[in-house]
C-alpha cells in the first residue's frame, strides 16, 4: 500500500535559483519552481494508517523552508570552488564568478544540485530525521523542476 503527498496541491513549493557545472544550458544560473512529492510504501499500521500526513507534511515544509528563494550551491563538488565568510559567498566555476549575500544563499551537501542529487539528499535526510513505524518499508521523495519533469529517490527504511 502506498501513501502520497502532491506538493502542487499541498502548497510544498519551493523557488530556488543554481547552475549545474559543465551542463550546455544549465551551468548558466537559473531557477526553477520545484514541486516536492512524497511517497510511503507500507502497510496499514495500529491506527489504521501507513503514518500521519501532519507528521510528514511538518517535515518537508522545514525543509523547503532552508531552500525557498535562495541561490542553491553544492558543498560536495569538485567544479565549484567556494570561498564563504560572514558576509558573502563566492563560487568560482565554468570561468565564472558569482558572489553573493551569505544570507542569500544555501549550501548544500552535495555533489551538484541536480534534481537528482537534491531529491536523495530530502529522503536520506528525512530517514534520519523523522521516526517511522515499523510497518513502512520506504519512503521515496520526487523533485519537479517543472511539470512533467521529477527526479524520485527511495531510501529503504
Amino acid at each position: 500500500m502506498y501513501l502520497e503527498i502532491d506538493g502542487g496541491y499541498g502548497g510544498i513549493r519551493f523557488s530556488a535559483c543554481h547552475f549545474i557545472p559543465r551542463h550546455e544550458k544549465c551551468s548558466r544560473l537559473h531557477g526553477h519552481s520545484y514541486i516536492v512529492r512524497l511517497r510511503l510504501e507500507g502497510e496499514i499500521g495500529a491506527e489504521g494508517m501507513i503514518m500521519d500526513f501532519v507528521v510528514l507534511k511538518k517535515k518537508l515544509k522545514e525543509m523547503i523552508d532552508e531552500v525557498d528563494h535562495k541561490t542553491l550551491l553544492p558543498t560536495c563538488s569538485p567544479d565549484v570552488k567556494l570561498t564563504v565568510t560572514d558576509e558573502s559567498i563566492e563560487a568560482v566555476c565554468d570561468g565564472k564568478r558569482y558572489v553573493l549575500p551569505r544570507m542569500d544563499v544555501t549550501l548544500l551537501d552535495i555533489p551538484t544540485t541536480t534534481a537528482e542529487e537534491m531529491s536523495k539528499m530530502m529522503a536520506i535526510r528525512m530517514s534520519k530525521e523523522l521516526v517511522f513505524p515499523p510497518n513502512v518499508k520506504s519512503l521515496s521523495i520526487g523533485l519537479d523542476e517543472e511539470r512533467g519533469q521529477t527526479a524520485w529517490y527511495t531510501q529503504v527504511l
